[in-house]
């Protein structure tokens, strides 16, 4: 008993002073605040007039005529991303599953579709929706999708028995996220079992560049750190979610119903194509800003410094300084611009995959070891989302503040060691985020 209650002061004490040193590590000389509202303008990276044309596409409904499906969960970026404005957080879920093999490994399932007629192969995501079966006709009456018995929906076997949800995630911000040094990262993970006394260190991993023929750069965006470009990014999504083929994803993953010639994703009279303006309005969107007048309040500064003592901020780091401007990333194919370089954020992640008893046993970029961990969400925005973790199960911050385990254990019983005020003080300064 001795010994615990020792280690958990070791965690505390680590805990209070490593804000301190740590922030001058990851803070550049002479950076400066990231721009932050929930106020749809541009961060500046862009004009606001070329911004609203991005929006407009991010917004844009797409339907069967546009290369919408077979199999998709929404018809446009925005239904997964608008709360409270385009781009944002969402209660939204996708839902996923696999087998487990002999050896205990994860299996992306091949899924049997048309009444086992044909199958989705190597696929974890079950989409929701499905464009079959369905007849269509124009203004004028003509027949233009005619499959009145062809059934295209996905659904899942007893032979699935790895099944999760996971809530889409906020986008606002996340250009400044992309303009995060990977070096930076890593550097993080490594920092962090001296921090914690060796009960924390978070995985780190490269994933490849779609548009930079393979090039490997430090993981960031997803769940699961699928990807590191917000281009790359894109394309999985407009493939995955709507099932729109672009030229980083150019096939669909079934040609049941499939009448609109791969890939879909046509460049436009502009140079660009439907995933260039989904990348540049994420990277142009400013980060989520804090509740002021919350974040102002005693309750609130006193739950921060509860927030640091009891170590949540050794994953959920408070502040990074985005890479200099005109860094060159993303294996060569994008230039960190002004708007976006060092710039100081606070998103309240390390943007690492950790073991924190929550994990959905999906495999994905990060190999088996992976399957049962999950990104730090970041905690910019959080208040605008009442679904808690990455199936939107826990539906309060205490509740998902304790459905953390593994990794996190020492830090979860330091806050159960906190006082009932002092558990609702930090809560007030995460409803501040």
């Amino acid at each position: 008993m001795k010994l615990a209650k020792l280690s958990a002061l070791i965690i505390v004490a680590l805990a209070l002073i490593v804000p301190v040193v740590w922030t001058g590590k990851v803070q550049g000389q002479g950076a400066t605040e990231a721009p932050t509202g929930f106020d749809t303008l541009s961060n500046g990276m862009v004009t606001q007039a070329v911004h609203e044309t991005d929006r407009a596409v991010f917004e844009e409904r797409d339907d069967i005529a546009d290369g919408l499906g077979p199999v998709y969960n929404a018809q446009s970026c925005a239904e997964c991303h608008n709360q409270p404005v385009t781009g944002a957080i969402s209660q939204v879920t996708e839902f996923r599953a696999g087998d487990v093999n002999a050896q205990g490994n994860f299996v992306n399932p091949t899924i049997s579709i048309n009444n086992g007629t044909a199958t989705i192969p190597n696929r974890s995501l079950i989409n929701d929706r499905a464009i079959c079966p369905a007849v269509v006709t124009d203004s004028n009456g003509n027949v233009i999708f005619n499959f009145p018995n062809t059934q295209v929906q996905a659904r899942i076997s007893s032979l699935e028995t790895v099944r999760t949800f996971r809530t889409s995630l906020n986008t606002m911000g996340d250009g400044f996220i992309e303009a995060i040094d990977s070096n930076t990262l890593l550097a993080i993970a490594n920092n962090q079992p001296n921090q914690s006394g060796g009960f924390i260190g978070g995985l780190f991993i490269q994933v490849p560049v779609g548009e930079a023929n393979g090039a490997l750069r430090g993981a960031r965006f997803g769940w699961k750190n699928q990807h590191a470009s917000l281009l790359s990014f894109a394309g999985d999504a407009y493939l995955n979610e709507q099932g729109i083929t672009n030229r980083l994803n150019p096939t669909d993953v079934t040609s049941l119903c499939d009448t609109v010639a791969d890939p879909e994703d046509h460049t436009g009279t502009d140079g660009l194509a439907d995933i260039d303006h989904q990348a540049r309005f994420m990277r142009a969107t400013k980060a989520p800003s804090r509740d002021s007048v919350a974040a102002a309040s005693s309750d609130a500064q006193i739950g921060q410094q509860l927030f640091n003592s009891v170590g949540c901020n050794i994953c959920h780091v408070s502040s990074i300084t985005t890479a200099p401007a005109g860094t060159v990333i993303n294996g060569g194919a994008f230039t960190v611009p002004a708007a976006l370089g060092n710039k100081i954020i606070h998103p309240y992640s390390d943007f690492l995959l950790h073991d924190v008893g929550t994990g959905d046993g999906i495999v994905q970029n990060g190999g088996q070891i992976s399957a049962n961990r999950m990104r730090t969400p970041p905690l910019w925005g959080s208040r605008t989302r009442a679904r808690l973790m990455h199936d939107g199960e826990s539906l309060t911050r205490n509740d998902a503040i304790l459905r953390h385990a593994g990794e996190a254990t020492q830090v979860i019983n330091n806050y159960r060691s906190l006082s009932t005020t002092q558990k609702n003080q930090l809560i007030a300064f995460l409803n501040s985020l």
